[in-house]
């Protein structure tokens, strides 16, 4: 089992900057019948604007198995640090425009 565990292992490197990461707080998904295009969007209070910070494309397969892991991570989570509070769509869930603070005024 050691030289085949050795043969089916996967070096991946992590460089300095993208080790930071990218933070987002909204994320756009599109799809064709041959990928799915995710795209990272930071909002800040106040600006109409947000630019996308990063997009990832990957095929369908690949989008089900990060759904599957996603789900898998999430059930750990909150078994550790209990329910994450769903906001969903409508009036408290969506696109956080404002943050639940004051809104800026020129």
């Amino acid at each position: 089992m050691g030289e085949e565990h050795k043969e089916n292992q996967l070096n991946i490197e992590l460089n300095e900057e993208t080790a930071e990461g990218i933070y987002s707080n909204l994320a756009i998904i599109s799809h064709s019948s041959s990928e799915f295009v995710i795209d990272f969007i930071k909002v800040m209070p106040g600006m109409p604007k947000a630019k996308v910070k990063s997009r990832v494309l990957m095929t369908p397969e690949h989008a089900k198995r990060l759904m599957n892991a996603l789900e898998d991570n999430i059930q750990k989570f909150e078994a550790t640090n209990g329910k994450i509070k769903d906001l969903g769509p409508g009036p408290q869930g969506g696109i956080p425009m404002n943050f639940g603070g004051p809104t800026a005024e020129a």
